[in-house]
């Protein structure tokens, strides 16, 4: 006993990335030593060095590790704090278990999974984990501040090539250092100074100064408190919407990004919209760059959230661009959400109809195999069918030959059942119609 509880501590010593399991291991290994101490008839033999493996609901998609601060991401899932903020930093704007398009990059500690865990590690004699800090919370020193603030003058003069130079470190620091991020909100008007070069009108001269300021506004509009500061100053959204119509592809990719982190507050949405957002964005989804499609999908997703900019989304020909992308097979996860998103607006079923909606989903929904994407589906083949009858004859045909709503209806997700049994129900009441008539 005493041998396996050095082997853990010497693995814990020697191991700067120990597992938590070689901590679990030490831990018991003394509890035995206690128990074997007190008790004097402690049986050592009914002792078990085997960890008790936790449930799956207690992992961490991301570390697959017990976690220690569980928090609920906008698509309901739930991570450990520390990967899925990683993830999040890194630019992801999806859930990585269902690839839903993030609404939100709000975290909410799940107290009740964290409360589970505590009671499990109890039960099992396991220490419970601390939770990490968060990466914004780490110490600022007066160097760092004021280096960032002596770049900030430098990009606040005339000089191209100091200002060049400038931007590249501004760019670097602010993504390799999350926590300088939060300076951005201690300075004198520091958003106006780091985009005063794009200000002179002389921008498209200098591509590449652009995508690094450009670039660096991204980077700290990922911290949550700079989101209104970088919003509200009113060179921000236009500069954004110039960059994303006449910047390099990784510039105008890095901008809808911008836009994207910067719309997950509601003030913002509007706000981003109102300057004429969203027409480079369908331009920017339409032209099939991989990286530079999913980042103008994700913020269309973000803005058409609220109600009132769905009509706007749809009249600057959202529908139809989406439609061409999902029958190619292009972005299906992130499109099909936003076409689910805006599948209630009357205009937006129009144009779906007319562009052939109902045989393109009824496909993906037998051939995909992601019930996220089969729910996106059948919840908007469950709005189309109940605003314009015309489609019932289509879907009828196709459940007469494939019986594709009666599976679902059998083995889709809670949601994706409720929907496919709604349509079904339409469509018997179609069936005995036409039998009548």
């Amino acid at each position: 006993m005493k041998r396996e509880l050095q082997r853990a501590v010497n693995s814990i010593i020697e191991d700067d990335n120990y597992s938590l399991e070689a901590n679990d291991r030490a831990m018991q290994c003394l509890c035995a030593l206690k128990d074997l101490k007190l008790k004097p008839n402690f049986d050592i033999s009914t002792f078990s060095l085997s960890l008790p493996v936790p449930p799956h609901e207690f992992v961490c998609p991301l570390s697959n590790q017990l976690m220690k601060d569980p928090v609920v991401l906008a698509s309901g899932q739930t991570y450990d704090r520390l990967f899925i903020q990683k993830w999040l930093k890194d630019g992801n704007r999806t859930c990585p278990e269902t690839k839903q398009v993030l609404s939100h990059s709000v975290l909410t500690s799940n107290h009740l999974v964290r409360k589970m865990i505590s009671q499990w590690c109890q039960k099992h004699g396991i220490e419970l984990p601390s939770p990490s800090l968060d990466e914004n919370q780490d110490i600022i020193t007066n160097a760092d501040r004021y280096r960032l603030n002596s770049l900030l003058e430098i990009l606040s003069s005339s000089n191209i090539r100091e200002q060049k130079k400038a931007a590249k470190q501004v760019r670097m620091l602010t993504k390799q250092i999350p926590s300088l991020r939060a300076v951005f909100g201690e300075c004198s008007d520091p958003v106006t100074k780091l985009l005063n070069p794009l200000l002179s009108g002389n921008v498209s001269n200098h591509p590449d100064l652009q995508e690094d300021l450009i670039t660096t506004v991204l980077n700290i509009s990922i911290h949550d408190n700079n989101k209104k500061l970088v919003a509200e100053n009113p060179v921000v959204i236009p500069l954004l919407i110039e960059s994303l119509k006449f910047g390099t592809l990784e510039t105008r990719s890095n901008s809808a990004a911008a836009l994207f982190t910067l719309s997950a507050l509601d003030s913002n949405k509007h706000n981003i919209v109102k300057a004429g957002a969203l027409k480079p964005l369908v331009d920017l989804l339409d032209e099939g760059q991989p990286l530079a499609m999913k980042d103008a999908a994700s913020a269309i997703f973000n803005l058409s959230v609220v109600h009132e900019n769905k009509s706007k989304a749809v009249s600057e020909g959202t529908i139809k661009v989406i439609m061409k992308k999902i029958i190619e097979r292009i972005l299906v996860d992130e499109l099909l959400a936003i076409l689910a998103l805006l599948s209630n607006h009357h205009k937006a079923i129009e144009e779906m109809g007319e562009l052939g909606a109902v045989s393109c989903l009824l496909s993906i929904i037998k051939e995909d195999t992601s019930e996220h994407n089969k729910e996106n589906c059948i919840a908007i083949l469950y709005t189309v069918c109940y605003n314009d009858r015309t489609k019932l004859k289509e879907i009828w045909i196709d459940e007469s030959t494939h019986g594709t709503i009666s599976n679902l209806a059998r083995s889709g997700t809670s949601r994706a059942k409720r929907k496919a049994s709604g349509i079904l129900e339409r469509l018997d009441r179609y069936v005995s119609l036409v039998h009548t008539t």
